[in-house]
């Protein structure tokens, strides 16, 4: 169930509405949902896209996916994702740190990208949503003027940070 990314915007008389089905979503899996996700999705802060915290129309500096010894028997791996992004206002680094990831897929689409030369472009709109067992999934879209690039993130919990930096 998907409520607030590119096909619920389309309409934009939906938005107020579909955000409103959101938060109804997400109060009703409050007590599933990992502590900073659930944190993040509910504050006054992180879709509001006059913000220089909010990631919307952020520009990606990198992703990087470990895989680290953990878990509960020898040899068990820990994958673990952390992405960087320059803020749309130019005035910050916003990092998102996925401490145990159990699935993922990032597509980069070549239709629209001329062969990746325009990169993912920006970080569109996103949205959480419980995945089970104390997970979450983060579901990313990247466009310009069309869709570039889609990323979902199934993890044990999404840390933000913010960083200032002067322009």
């Amino acid at each position: 169930m998907v409520f607030i990314l590119g096909s619920q915007r389309k309409d934009v008389g939906n938005v107020v509405a579909a955000f409103k089905e959101y938060q109804r979503y997400l109060e009703h899996y409050r007590d599933r949902f990992p502590a900073s996700a659930w944190a993040l999705a509910t504050s006054d802060w992180y879709f509001d896209f006059a913000n220089q915290r909010c990631p919307h129309d952020g520009s990606l500096q990198w992703i990087k996916i470990e895989e680290l010894e953990g878990g509960e028997e020898p040899g068990d791996k820990l994958v673990s994702i952390k992405t960087r992004l320059r803020s749309a206002h130019g005035n910050g680094w916003i990092e998102f740190h996925y401490p145990r990831v159990y699935s993922y897929r990032l597509a980069l689409f070549s239709d629209y990208n001329y062969g990746s030369r325009h990169g993912h472009a920006d970080w569109l709109y996103d949205e959480f949503r419980w995945a089970g067992e104390g997970r979450v999934m983060h579901e990313i879209e990247w466009a310009r003027t069309d869709d570039t690039a889609h990323w979902f993130i199934e993890a044990s919990d999404v840390v933000y940070r913010w960083t200032y930096s002067a322009k």
